[in-house]
């Protein structure tokens, strides 16, 4: 029998779009055995926005986190997203320190990374695949998933993911994902995409869809009828609204098919309880907006994912806007247009956004411009998937010169000078990898650590509402 295979995202994804990835380890300790006993293809668990909130918001060691998750499911292969060339932060960092964050990340027990590009421009994506396929842990690599940003528009076409697809497998991936971060597939566009990625490509594919369309669950049954080898789900508590189809759901419809997980129910019954219960918390403490968990088929118009979606009602909710949320929404898309077709999923999903949030607060469009903006527009993100008018170009950069290599060969080598500025802080190489990527942020958490080590500070790590990655 064919057995389909599920990665369970409720430790990443799932409250990543829910609740601004604020579940702490803490919270995942008392169920990650049981999590362990279920016989998950892999538990997507770090890497995302997993890294920034916890140094930003949680006051955790995102290492140290990684850590105890390897030694407490040790039957489980650990997942992670991993952004290319932009690691986990939001610019794009040089072939050294990319390649020392790889080993790192192996190193420390993940075992499979899913790399992908906001732009789909696989030369941001080459460097990353080396370097994973190089790495090692006790003498094994890690499975090197690159993922599609799927999206929409003229040309992104069913040949546009299949011509995409057979860079990916010439560049050595050892699978594929379509990543439908804005939930914009439908099920027989899925079943159309599916069936000629099969025939282009001989990787195993991989489902990843959320729900926010309302539409996930049949999205992914006519991708498992059309070929599909594995589906992204996340635990029912967590799943719906902006998040994913729940596991137990596709579990039970499986049962007794061709595609039979060969999970227990029972079991993944028992795991429901104990997040129906973080859930009840979440709700209670305000980290949940019952605005993320309704369905909005208006997805498919304005192409926002989950993740997205709630920093765009918390960057409106800071500025006391929130009931311009519609107004932004409709302008996402006309941003969208104007830079390239860009997919939206970071770090272009909060490029765009953001852009749009300041147009419609200032009532007039790029009156501010941000740097950001400013760098997707001028090729520092690597190449969009439709070429920007020149035009505009020129209104948003003036004179300054566009960028048409791939973005990290303009780099010098980085990491001894990072390893140098943050000396005075840093207690380990990974510490040298969380200066890499968020700086001060960084800095503030390991002076933090200091002072706790001390006694000096023993207050407990934030759980405000603040800006998340999609």
């Amino acid at each position: 029998m064919a057995k389909v295979k599920i990665t369970e995202t409720v430790l990443r994804d799932a409250h990543q779009s829910l609740l601004a990835t604020r579940m702490r380890i803490d919270e995942m300790l008392p169920i990650l055995g049981k999590l362990d006993q279920v016989g998950f293809n892999s538990v997507e668990c770090w890497g995302g926005a997993t890294f920034d909130s916890c140094l930003r918001f949680l006051n955790e060691d995102p290492w140290e986190r990684l850590r105890t998750l390897r030694r407490e499911m040790p039957n489980t292969r650990l997942q992670m997203l991993f952004r290319g060339q932009n690691m986990l932060g939001y610019r794009h960092y040089a072939d050294d320190v990319l390649e020392e964050f790889v080993n790192k990340s192996v190193e420390n027990g993940i075992d499979v990374i899913r790399i992908f590009d906001a732009l789909n421009d696989i030369r941001n994506l080459q460097t990353a695949i080396d370097s994973a396929k190089k790495a090692t842990r006790d003498g094994k690599h890690p499975e090197v998933q690159v993922a599609i940003s799927y999206t929409t528009g003229d040309v992104f076409t069913t040949e546009y993911y299949c011509d995409y697809a057979k860079k990916i497998e010439a560049a050595g991936a050892d699978s594929i994902c379509i990543k439908d971060m804005a939930a914009l597939l439908t099920p027989y566009k899925t079943e159309e995409l599916v069936k000629a990625l099969k025939k282009t490509v001989k990787l195993p594919i991989q489902l990843h869809t959320h729900y926010t369309s309302g539409l996930a669950s049949m999205c992914l049954l006519k991708g498992i009828e059309a070929g599909v080898d594995i589906i992204d789900t996340a635990m029912s508590p967590l799943a719906l609204g902006t998040s994913h189809a729940p596991t137990e759901s596709m579990v039970a419809a499986l049962q007794g098919t061709e595609y039979d997980t060969g999970l227990d129910l029972v079991l993944l019954t028992e795991i429901r309880e104990y997040f129906m219960g973080l859930r009840k918390k979440y709700i209670d403490e305000g980290l949940i907006d019952p605005k993320m968990l309704a369905t909005d088929a208006g997805a498919l118009i304005y192409q926002v994912p989950g993740g997205m979606l709630s920093n765009l009602l918390s960057q409106l909710k800071q500025a006391g806007k929130e009931e311009l949320l519609n107004e932004v929404l409709a302008e996402v898309p006309r941003v969208r247009a104007d830079a390239g077709y860009p997919p939206l999923v970071t770090p272009s999903s909060q490029i765009v956004g953001t852009q749009a949030v300041f147009n419609v607060l200032n009532g007039e469009r790029y009156k501010m411009v941000t740097k950001e903006f400013k760098g997707v527009v001028r090729g520092e993100y690597g190449q969009t998937p439709v070429p920007i008018d020149p035009d505009f170009r020129k209104k948003i950069i003036g004179d300054a010169e566009p960028i048409d290599c791939r973005p990290a060969d303009r780099l010098e080598p980085e990491l001894d000078k990072l390893r140098k500025e943050c000396a005075e802080w840093a207690e380990s190489e990974e510490d040298v990898l969380s200066y890499a990527q968020f700086g001060q942020v960084a800095v503030k958490f390991f002076e933090k650590r200091r002072n706790e080590k001390f006694g000096l500070d023993g207050k407990h790590g934030s759980t405000e509402t603040g800006i998340h990655p999609v």
